[in-house]
């Protein structure tokens, strides 16, 4: 996995923790937004775990550029900004997770482990502020008129796009289905492709945005 942070200290301390972990290898370590593409690019890790505010590049344009250089990392963003406006365009740009700062470090391994298995992550007090704008875009979708009907999901994908919501990984949902992960995968690229999306996190968006489902 690459760290990337502006803040040295805390950076190392981070690496000290996750280099700990006997199934977590840190393969880089970066103090910019234009390093994390760089080394992205270079190492191709699995997960990237990026601060927002960062020199010469945030971390939510590196975000955007990584998921062109190393499509199949997964990118969560760790950072003090609990900003509503952040974590949408970090959900957009591609990421897989949104941490804040005030969780403890001793967190950030199950945190890696967890999105690298194919969850979305979201501190809690960013999740309150993600359901109320879904109620947000819901509301809005019923006062206007839909001008292009949304792309037909199938009755399969409707059902792993419901699983995903409930933050359920591949594996979990292959068990759930009966069916193979691998087929699960195929069904998450599938639907990405026909909503025209990027993450599985911004999917779900699109998806109570456009009630093809309802997360309660």
């Amino acid at each position: 996995m690459l760290i990337v942070d502006d803040h040295a200290l805390f950076r190392r301390g981070l690496e000290m923790v996750l280099q700990g972990e006997d199934d977590i290898e840190v393969i880089g370590e970066g103090g910019d937004g234009q390093q994390a593409v760089e080394m992205a690019g270079d190492l191709l890790p699995d997960v990237v775990l990026m601060d927002i505010r960062m020199p010469r590049r945030s971390g939510i344009e590196a975000c955007t550029a990584i998921k062109d250089a190393a499509p199949s990392a997964k990118i969560v963003m760790l950072t003090i900004s609990d900003e509503e406006e952040d974590l949408f365009e970090a959900i957009k740009a591609g990421a897989s997770g949104y941490l804040l700062k005030e969780i403890s470090i001793d967190e950030v391994p199950q945190a890696v482990r967890a999105v690298h298995g194919g969850q979305s992550l979201i501190s809690p007090s960013m999740a309150s502020k993600l359901i109320t704008e879904f109620a947000s875009l819901s509301k809005r979708s019923e006062e206007r008129t839909q001008q292009v009907p949304a792309p037909r999901l199938t009755e399969r994908e409707m059902e792993v796009l419901r699983l995903v919501a409930r933050g359920l990984g591949n594996r979990e949902i292959a068990r759930e289905l009966f069916i193979s992960e691998n087929t699960v995968k195929n069904h998450v690229r599938n639907i990405l492709e026909k909503l025209q999306l990027h993450s599985r996190m911004e999917a779900v968006v699109y998806a109570v945005r456009e009630k093809l489902l309802e997360i309660t």
